[in-house]
């Protein structure tokens, strides 16, 4: 028994001090559909430096994100690139979303988006490829509050799309 407890406190310390090593790549979006407002709301987290990290890649070079330089074209590479990587069918029909605006909270960037005039929902798919062409183990986690109902998925590459129905 103390042999087994040696080698379990041995490999807990080896797997700690790799911790920082390894980086963990997720993006967190909560969708909630306001009946009254006849609206679905959604908010995407995503940490700064892999999201920058990617807008550079991507975009333009110079982009450096919560540095209040030229918010209005950081703004507009950010709506394109979550406009091409989120896509939500409701009730069949393909949705269109739009942008709202970002804010910074520490490191990590919250992007506001929206679709109006949804009266109903009886059935709802979403796909969330947000930073998988950038780094092959990202997650999406994709938490929803949809007819009082609430349902989360995590997304991977390989399974990149969530359904509901009600």
């Amino acid at each position: 028994m103390k042999i087994f407890k040696s080698v379990l406190v041995l490999v807990v310390i080896a797997s700690l001090s790799f911790e920082s090593v390894h980086k963990y790549y997720v993006s967190i979006t909560k969708i909630e559909y306001v009946k009254g407002q006849q609206s679905v709301q959604i908010i995407t987290r995503i940490f700064i430096d892999d999201f920058e990290e990617l807008l550079k890649e991507r975009y333009n070079d110079k982009i450096v994100l919560a540095s209040n330089t030229d918010e209005t074209e950081i703004d507009n590479y950010i709506k394109k690139y979550l406009l091409s990587r989120l896509k939500i069918n409701i009730n069949g029909k393909s949705s269109i979303i739009k942008f709202i605006g970002k804010e910074y909270d520490e490191d990590v960037i919250q992007c506001y988006l929206e679709i109006e005039n949804v009266e109903s929902i009886k059935s709802f798919s979403v796909e969330n490829s947000v930073l998988y062409d950038m780094f092959s183990d990202q997650k999406n986690i994709v938490r929803t509050h949809i007819n009082g109902k609430h349902k989360s998925f995590i997304l991977i590459p390989e399974n990149d799309k969530g359904m509901l129905n009600f």
